[in-house]
């Protein structure tokens, strides 16, 4: 009994010193801090942000014309250069016109026959009239008389409709243009046949000042544009060229499409601008950029520092060197930049990469992101500019 009792005593011991063993080896090698997270960050800012929609546009011309002939014939002339600026009523080119002008010449003979003869039945019936008033002549005679000189003024009215249509179609022997425009590469040469029926015609002309662009606004800002655009300056439109982002003019709407396509879900608008140096040629494709707005001394973050959550959108802020999530609202943003609402106020680090590996409470460490090229506008500056 003293035996078993002694042995006990001795596992009891030994379990007690082990334990102890290993809590002062777990105290002599603590568990070590993660490192800082590398984040870089930018200062929320304070500036007026216009709001601006940007669309994808056709440049087109408001004329363009295929020049085709309106009368068979030989073209034996063609008075232009390709490439040529023309002006409308310029003579371009000509058909062999000898045909028409001798059918021409046979209907102005067909007419003045007619018109003699119409004279002749003139004083024949008048010579009746005064028989009969003599009784010297019958009802009959002037009846017929009367009958004969309106057919003959039917034949003369005939005759006139004949002229004037040779003379139309002698006068479409000389093609002219019908606008002021740019002419471009012709389609067929001197000596060769041309019809009415030809669809490629002879050449074509574009007008290039001014000129439009055609861009299709989706249905859910189409009615508010069409509202916009009732308010002053809310037509005005710039034209951005889509390699180097430079704009190339400034225009205004001029027209709203009167239905939406129901195959793609937009309705089409029209801007014009002058293009007198004719830097843009119809065709192209250009940017649209339409401002609706302005949003005055507003709190502005990257348009990346933005993260969509389940909740809705947020940002990571840091502060005391400590990351942590903050709720957003976004009343308007762009490709660039975001107006925040409500959450962040003007001075606040915000952090613009490195945000995948943060969590709330994450210790940071922060590098600050150079300024954008536009400097930032605070409350007071935007306050005594406008005073």
């Amino acid at each position: 009994m003293i035996t078993i009792t002694v042995s006990l005593a001795a596992l009891l011991l030994l379990g007690t010193a082990g334990a102890v063993y290993r809590t002062e080896g777990q105290a002599q090698t603590p568990r070590a801090a993660p490192p800082p997270v590398p984040v870089v960050t930018r200062l929320a800012e304070t500036r007026d942000v216009p709001h601006v929609i940007e669309f994808v546009g056709t440049l087109q011309p408001l004329q363009a014309v295929i020049l085709r002939a309106q009368v068979d014939g030989i073209l034996t002339d063609v008075l232009f250069k390709e490439g040529d600026f023309v002006r409308r009523g310029q003579v371009l080119a000509r058909i062999d016109d000898r045909a028409l002008r001798a059918a021409l010449a046979a209907a102005q003979a067909q007419l003045a026959r007619d018109q003699a003869q119409l004279r002749a039945a003139e004083l024949d019936l008048t010579r009746a009239r005064t028989l009969l008033q003599k009784n010297a002549g019958s009802q009959q005679v002037v009846d017929q008389q009367t009958a004969a000189v309106d057919q003959l003024k039917a034949a003369v009215a005939l005759n006139e409709a004949n002229v004037e249509a040779a003379q139309v179609n002698v006068s479409y022997t000389e093609i002219v243009s019908p606008i002021d425009g740019r002419i471009g590469m012709r389609q067929v040469d001197p000596g060769n046949l041309v019809r009415q029926a030809d669809a490629s015609g002879i050449v074509s002309i574009t007008q290039v000042d001014p000129l439009s662009v055609v861009f299709a606004v989706p249905q859910q800002v189409f009615a508010a544009m069409r509202d916009h655009a009732d308010e002053p300056g809310g037509k005005a439109v710039e034209i951005i060229d889509r390699a180097s982002a430079a704009q190339l003019a400034e225009g205004e709407i001029t027209s709203f499409d009167n239905q939406i396509d129901t195959t793609t879900g937009t309705a089409r608008v029209r801007a014009v601008f002058a293009n007198g140096a004719e830097k843009m040629t119809p065709g192209a494709f250009v940017s649209v950029r339409i401002a609706t707005g302005v949003s005055a001394d507003a709190v502005v973050v990257p348009k990346l520092a933005v993260r969509p959550g389940v909740e809705g959108d947020f940002v990571y802020r840091v502060a005391n060197g400590q990351a942590e999530r903050v709720p957003v609202t976004i009343g308007y943003s762009n490709d660039d930049l975001a107006v925040v609402a409500t959450g962040v106020a003007s001075g606040d680090a915000i952090v613009i990469d490195g945000y995948s590996r943060l969590r709330p409470g994450a210790t940071v460490a922060t590098t600050e992101a150079p300024k954008p090229d536009q400097p930032a506008r605070t409350a007071q500056q935007t306050i005594i500019s406008r005073q």
